[in-house]
């Protein structure tokens, strides 16, 4: 087994050029496979798959297992800080190299995963009741907190509705296209079923993508404070385009 983390061991791993670039592409929040760290980094996957694991040792990445993938995050806010402040000292570096995109314009920006949405319209929703206060960590998931009920009932969803059932009520789901977490379980499929009941969100033929309309963006809006899922300057259809489930 590893040997654990030393208070020695994280600075020297920093600093390690061939490992830059590695916690670099991950200081936006996403977690992204080692495949795609060691393309960004420049690097070949086994050499770069090396870095990780020394990164995991020195306590700077966590991994998370999501069906055949692992995806490697920042362990926390206190590594994002001590990068920033380096990255700060170091100056300007040379721009870093950018994945190529995976998935189309249309399904990155709304789609279904399941029966929940995920996308962007996904991650901003998750991410409006978690900044907000809404969500309480739970185990299996997050359970809602009293304001959280108050803005299900406010748009029309029972709280206490399947809470019997095995199902986890909501839960982190990471998204395919954002590399964030999206909400899943049966409140974000009972959330998404009344999204599409109201016509807040309109389905696409033949395609996962869906569509937020300007009378769910209002609704969402005035019932989740935070909520912004603001449309591209350029909407490129790609329904076409090949659809991976979230993994």
């Amino acid at each position: 087994p590893a040997p654990p983390p030393t208070r020695a061991g994280p600075p020297h791993q920093i600093g390690a050029p061939a490992r830059a670039p590695l916690l670099h592409a991950l200081m936006d929040g996403r977690a992204l496979t080692a495949k795609e760290l060691s393309w960004l980094a420049g690097v070949a996957p086994q050499t770069g798959s090396g870095h990780l694991a020394r990164l995991m040792q020195g306590g700077l990445l966590s991994v998370a297992v999501q069906g055949r993938h692992r995806y490697y995050r920042l362990a926390g806010s206190e590594v994002a800080a001590a990068l920033e402040g380096l990255m700060v000292l170091a100056g300007p570096h040379a721009p870093q190299r950018r994945l190529p995109a995976r998935v189309g314009e249309e399904l990155s920006r709304a789609r279904t995963c399941y029966d929940h949405f995920a996308g962007r319209l996904g991650v901003a929703i998750h991410d409006a009741l978690l900044t907000g206060g809404h969500l309480a960590v739970a185990e299996g998931g997050y359970g809602l907190t009293a304001s959280g009920e108050r803005i299900f009932q406010a748009l029309g969803i029972d709280p206490a509705s399947g809470a019997k059932g095995r199902r986890a009520a909501l839960r982190p789901c990471l998204d395919w296209s954002e590399r964030r977490p999206h909400l899943a379980g049966h409140l974000a499929a009972a959330l998404a079923c009344r999204c599409f009941e109201t016509g807040w969100v309109g389905r696409r033929k033949d395609c996962r993508a869906v569509r937020l309309t300007q009378e769910g963006r209002a609704a969402l809006g005035a019932a989740l404070p935070g909520f912004r899922c603001d449309e591209p300057a350029v909407a490129m259809p790609a329904c076409r385009a090949a659809e991976t489930a979230d993994a």
